[in-house]
């Protein structure tokens, strides 16, 4: 049998994605959960778990760049059928994932106040959010861990593994959430979530170290793995920057928000955010299947399978964006109804659900095509591209279009949207390019 048989018997599309949807979804929903029942105890408080988290996008970015590039290393070493060399890329990122995440939490945990006011949150918000951030963001390490070994356990095929811990995080953080919230609001939301990362962290070690690899495996790391290193860095620092450009300017389009616009459209703004999500989670979960049956590939030097992979991936998540997206519009007053009975809140986001049509099949073909492209090791690129495009439309034309011309939260989603479709343009031209095929990481003489 040929390297892609033995590949594509081991490894398909939807095999891998539905998991990784469940999975992606109920992590998203341990945000969404806190949101949810704290609207039904101040829409301001519900913000402000929103902003806080923002801020957290930010500061995790770090934990990316050893999660992207493990993720791109082990697939390909795999593929290449390097098992020593992907169980030493596996310790590699766990050890740099907790060094990381330790001095992340403590950074929360010592200045979560000054974070939030400069982007500028104050009042009432301020209080709340800091109450939220100096929780959950002091147990971020948790996070920073639970990143590491799912990303370990899911590029070995086990993608169904890590959706049953994400059920269990869940719902064991829907019963604290029910339970802490009306008692202590702000603080019982993100002990919910901080006790139920913990949980899920517990056992993910368990599982990596009885099913994915033995606890020896931390040996592989003397003498210690600098050319591996390096690799991981060369991968993952791109590929986080280009997460970073887009969460920065995602937190300077909030603090446009928080300056220039109302009390109901940052509320409204956050509801959006909470909706939309379950839009674009198929794309995220079709996009990391994608990156790992391209890593594989790549590794064997399938490309032309490779090619043909991307196009039917990105076929695939465009169908189920759009047929997302019917249903958000039909369902626009109802779905804004669920989180407040503000009128003027549900007739902004009943309109913006409108326009996020657009949005969506440029971030679906965004998500998509450039986990593809990392899959092949190609990051460069996408980092350029959101260089130019985030800044350009997104920031400069949210605040051109919603304070200038002043159109509010309409025009800063119409230049979120005109950013989202560039880039989506420019990723498939490169895929088409074929220069992704230059860009395989290991090395075909490895041991």
């Amino acid at each position: 049998m040929t390297k892609k048989g033995e590949i594509m018997k081991k490894l398909n599309l939807f095999s891998l994605a539905w998991p990784i949807f469940i999975e992606t979804a109920l992590f998203m929903l341990l945000g969404l959960v806190d949101v949810f029942i704290l609207s039904g105890y101040d829409d301001l408080a519900a913000s402000s778990v929103s902003t806080a988290n923002q801020t957290v996008s930010i500061m995790t970015i770090i934990f990316n760049i050893f999660s992207t590039a493990s993720a791109v290393m082990i697939s390909q070493h795999l593929g290449a059928k390097q098992r020593r060399d992907a169980s030493q890329v596996a310790a590699l990122s766990i050890i740099s994932q907790l060094f990381f995440g330790v001095i992340v939490s403590a950074v929360y945990l010592l200045f979560n106040r000054q974070i939030l006011i400069l982007i500028g949150a104050e009042g009432q918000l301020l209080d709340y959010a800091c109450r939220y951030l100096s929780i959950v963001g002091g147990s971020l390490f948790l996070q920073a861990l639970m990143g590491a070994i799912s990303v370990i356990i899911r590029n070995h095929g086990m993608t169904k593994i890590t959706m049953y811990v994400s059920v269990g995080m869940n719902l064991f953080n829907t019963a604290m959430d029910l339970i802490l919230v009306p008692r202590m609001g702000v603080e019982g939301a993100a002990i919910a979530t901080a006790v139920s990362r913990a949980i899920g962290c517990t056992v993910l070690i368990w599982i990596l170290f009885t099913k994915v690899e033995k606890s020896s495996v931390f040996k592989l790391l003397r003498p210690f793995p600098f050319r591996q290193l390096g690799a991981m860095l060369k991968i993952g620092v791109p590929s986080a920057m280009e997460t970073f450009l887009y969460n920065l300017s995602q937190l300077v389009i909030t603090s446009i928000v928080l300056i220039y616009l109302s009390e109901n459209e940052l509320v409204a703004k956050t509801y959006m955010q909470s909706i939309t999500m379950f839009f674009y989670l198929f794309a995220v979960s079709i996009g990391q299947a994608s990156q790992i049956l391209i890593g594989h590939l790549v590794g064997a030097e399938e490309y032309e399978e490779a090619y043909r992979q991307c196009y039917r991936s990105h076929r695939w998540a465009l169908l189920i964006a759009l047929v997302s997206c019917a249903i958000g519009v039909l369902l626009r007053q109802q779905l804004a109804g669920l989180f407040t009975d503000n009128p003027e809140v549900i007739a902004i986001c009943s309109d913006i659900l409108l326009l996020n049509c657009v949005l969506e099949l440029g971030r679906t073909t965004n998500l998509v095509v450039i986990a593809c492209m990392r899959g092949a090791g190609d990051v460069y690129y996408p980092t350029a591209c959101a260089i130019i495009s985030n800044w350009a439309l997104s920031v400069f034309g949210s605040y051109l279009l919603a304070v200038v011309f002043d159109m509010g939260l309409y025009g800063m989603w119409i230049a979120l949207a005109a950013d989202e479709c560039f880039r989506g343009v420019l990723m498939l031209l490169r895929w088409r390019s074929n220069k992704w095929r230059e860009k395989r990481v290991v090395r075909a003489n490895a041991a």
